[in-house]
């Protein structure tokens, strides 16, 4: 065990000083910028495939969806559930894509590991120590989002629970935190993303969508985010967000993520790294 005086030890660059890189089905996260996008929730077969056909044109090569999602008020939509991850799988394979959902609960280990390419955690779900302790153990890749109250300190314990127990396939992924602010959703801690860097040798990404709430504060928070460090964005696409059964005023539209890929692509080239894309996409604009 390292003799590190941080209370984390395995994702602490004290233990491990190079970067780690996770091969996702071709894709290295750590290495390359990582971009997923797709809609915020699951809400038929007519949406996700128009959503999924438009990213893989953009050469996007991970799909986002809710199956389950985690609402503050019980009356707003909940997901398909089952019939949502089925749907995303469907679309991602057909598509030639990965799939990134949320888990919300132990009991749904095994559909989560049929379906689903890498496991998100929530913010609300980022202190379940035993869904932590869970998701270790299918061996798939893990995208830890910080808890909306939480430290750096005790983000970095959680992916410290999913490495301890045998999975070291961990993203982090800050989505803002709950402050005195209101004008914006959350208020998205940019520093926290060199200085995680500092801390640990895991990849970290920015959800600006979480982050904000503003589809128009989208592009700016994440071209911020890319400049601080971050390897990759976790953003919010629909073909009609003004429909959308979920957050669509954070939902940015198709032509508005066309157009943020060129941005995104030169901010990865000065740093000296390229989009995780199909370049040779049909009808990509890069």
């Amino acid at each position: 065990m390292s003799n590190s005086r941080k209370p984390y030890q395995l994702v602490s660059r004290e233990w491990q000083k190079s970067d780690t890189i996770i091969n996702i089905n071709g894709t290295e996260v750590g290495k390359d910028i990582l971009l997923i996008a797709g809609p915020c929730a699951v809400e038929n077969e007519d949406q996700i495939y128009t959503i999924t056909e438009f990213l893989k044109k953009k050469g996007i090569r991970f799909l986002r969806g809710g199956a389950y999602k985690p609402r503050t008020s019980p009356y707003s939509f909940q997901g398909l559930k089952t019939e949502g991850l089925q749907l995303l799988r469907k679309a991602a394979d057909d598509h030639n894509m990965s799939v990134v959902s949320e888990i919300m609960s132990i009991d749904k280990i095994e559909e989560f590991d049929e379906y689903v390419d890498i496991l998100q955690i929530g913010t609300r779900n980022m202190q379940n120590y035993p869904l932590l302790k869970a998701v270790s153990k299918i061996k798939k890749p893990v995208l830890l989002k910080r808890g909306m109250s939480s430290t750096v300190e005790e983000w970095l314990l959680a992916a410290e629970y999913i490495v301890s127990s045998g999975n070291s396939q961990v993203i982090l992924c800050e989505r803002g935190i709950r402050t005195f602010e209101t004008a914006t959703r959350n208020t998205v801690d940019i520093a926290a993303i060199p200085l995680v860097k500092q801390l640990s040798h895991l990849p970290i990404i920015l959800d600006p969508s979480q982050g904000t709430g503003n589809r128009d504060l989208i592009e700016p928070l994440s071209l911020a985010g890319l400049a601080a460090g971050a390897d990759g964005l976790i953003i919010e696409v629909h073909n009609q967000p003004e429909e959308a059964l979920s957050d669509g005023e954070q939902s940015v539209y198709l032509d508005q993520f066309e157009n943020m890929l060129p941005k995104f692509r030169q901010q990865a080239n000065f740093r000296g790294k390229k989009l995780a894309i199909n370049t040779n996409a049909k009808s990509t604009s890069l």
